[in-house]
């Protein structure tokens, strides 16, 4: 089972620690598509454009010239680095020890910086999202669909592709071929404020258990008694399951 999420926008910062090392981080074939987009927003940062094309309030000026120093700053360890709604409801450190190595093989993070993250990873906290049309790149969002598509479908194997991500980072990579016929979209009906947050859940709750669902049949039942569950089937002008839950205790 792969269990994909989006980062956040809040991210822990470190003042001290070793930097980065891009060629050490999970799935090394990224590396050269990690390296353009780190140059790019770095020496985009570093102009009064930044704010603008980033798409943040000049208030945030100190997170945007963090993104100059990437290569330098303390590096985070993903497990640690996002935080927010859905991360906060994930609540990475406080799952039990075989919980958590389960967390490290289930859990990627698509990233619009590095494209895709294990929680063991280890990264320059930055500012940027997958929306951004990158000067010397171009749209982020296309730029990572190639690198992506050939690193991903080799790690989904036989099991569920359970997909946490907002529409925009979605984009990034959409299962083609045989894995689409296991991808399932978690959504959260009537309630985009609690979306995040169920979100965050429902990926806890895929770490917490070792039971491994290999269909979407299984995995609405496995979520059933915490969630209330409905599941859409692949549609000609909709690929992909849908499956919308809601937490009982919500």
């Amino acid at each position: 089972m792969l269990i994909l999420l989006p980062p956040s926008e809040t991210k822990t910062v470190r003042r001290r620690g070793t930097p980065m090392e891009l060629s050490r981080l999970s799935f090394p074939e990224l590396t050269q598509a990690r390296r353009g987009v780190v140059d790019a927003v770095g020496r985009l940062s570093a102009t009064d454009e930044a704010p603008h094309v980033l798409g943040v309030s000049p208030a945030l000026a100190e997170e945007v010239a963090r993104n100059t120093r990437l290569r330098t700053a303390p590096a985070v360890r993903v497990s640690e680095l996002y935080t927010g709604v859905l991360y906060d409801a994930l609540d990475l450190p406080g799952l039990e020890a075989g919980a958590r190595r389960r967390a490290h093989r289930r859990l990627l993070v698509v990233s619009a910086l590095y494209g895709a993250l294990r929680t063991t990873d280890r990264v320059a906290p930055y500012r940027l999202s997958m929306s951004v049309n990158l000067p010397g790149v171009g749209p982020l969002a296309r730029h990572w669909r190639g690198p992506l598509a050939a690193v991903l479908p080799g790690l989904v194997g036989r099991g569920l592709v359970v997909d946490c991500r907002s529409s925009t980072y979605a984009a990034a990579w959409v299962p083609e071929g045989e894995p689409a016929a296991r991808w399932v979209r978690v959504r959260v009906p009537g309630a985009t404020h609690m979306a995040k947050h169920t979100r965050g859940l429902v990926a806890r709750a895929l770490c917490t258990t070792a039971v491994d669902p290999r269909t979407p049949q299984a995995l609405a039942a496995l979520l059933s008694p915490d969630f209330e569950v409905a599941l859409e089937a692949p549609s000609p002008r909709r690929p992909g399951w849908v499956l919308d839950a809601t937490a009982r205790s919500a």
